[in-house]
């Protein structure tokens, strides 16, 4: 499944924060490759030539394989971090905020599946700088729904004995949809969002 069969959402640009436009092509062109052979399995050439590009051109750029990784990795992170902290610090109960966290971020990894499974599963591939930066921001994700469930637990609106057992499941809940969602499947991101959303308010034991 390639990054062009991902469904839009609401990224009209995906990776528009690279630059140049020759950069991105090579992102892009990465983000299919290591979706579709993995990260070990793919070659600069093979990435070079999705993009249209000579190998040479690729190290214009980007100066290795890893980097290419680095930059994807730390860009989708940061969008799932960005996804969570939102639904966070918006209104509403912690259920409401709970139910909106898991709703958000489960779209963007059906939406996104391809760059996603990239993303989240090709995180031991990284050299041991940019992989400590990486799992840095993973906590600060994991922190985020912890903060939601613990205002809830505090509130009586959630009863949940193991809090940090349960912010794992969700997260693992939410990041899996990006392993086996299909554009062509019978469930919209949109629909998959709202039932993922429902399993998690039971799965916190929501007061009605």
């Amino acid at each position: 499944m390639s990054v062009a069969e991902e469904t839009p959402g609401g990224e009209d640009m995906p990776w528009v924060e690279v630059t140049p436009e020759a950069a991105r092509r090579l992102l892009v062109a990465a983000v299919e490759a290591f979706a579709e052979r993995g990260y070990h399995a793919t070659t600069t050439r093979d990435i070079a030539g999705r993009a249209g590009m000579s190998p040479a051109a690729l190290y214009i750029h980007y100066k290795t394989k890893e980097e290419l990784l680095h930059r994807i990795s730390r860009i989708g992170h940061d969008k799932a971090l960005e996804i969570l902290r939102e639904a966070a610090d918006g209104p509403g109960t912690a259920a409401e905020r709970l139910a909106d966290a898991v709703r958000c971020f489960v779209r963007w990894h059906a939406e996104r599946h391809a760059t996603a499974r990239v993303v989240q599963y090709e995180l031991d591939a990284l050299g041991p700088e940019h992989r400590t930066e990486i799992v840095g921001l993973r906590r600060e994700s994991e922190a985020t729904v912890r903060r939601i469930i613990n205002e809830g637990v505090a509130a009586g609106e959630f009863d949940v004995p193991d809090v940090a057992g349960t912010t794992v499941a969700v997260l693992s809940l939410c990041i899996d949809v990006s392993r086996w969602f299909n554009t062509q499947g019978r469930h919209t991101a949109d629909e998959v969002g709202a039932l993922y959303a429902d399993l998690v308010l039971r799965m916190a034991g929501v007061r009605k």
